[in-house]
């Protein structure tokens, strides 16, 4: 997958995650960084269970980065809250 639709995947996935967990938003820059996380933890999340990863710019691959990037933003408040 390129450069460019992995960062439209992490920007979508990272905000639509974002506004599920905590309804307002990591700011424009960490949605993408953590939606590209995210896309990487859910390929390998769906994976594991037997599914398909993030195959490239497709409604399967933003489900899979949107469920990775909860997974993460959820990590992330933990630990950030832990700290």
């Amino acid at each position: 997958m390129g450069v460019f639709a992995l960062l439209i995947l992490g920007l979508l996935g990272g905000y639509i995650g974002s506004r599920v967990v905590n309804k307002s938003g990591e700011g424009f820059g960490r949605d993408i960084l953590l939606g590209i996380i995210g896309a990487f933890v859910g390929g390998f999340l769906f994976r594991g269970f037997g599914g398909h990863g993030v195959t490239g710019l497709n409604l399967a691959s933003l489900i899979v980065a949107v469920v990775g990037s909860i997974v993460v933003l959820v990590a992330f408040h933990i630990l950030r809250r832990a700290v």
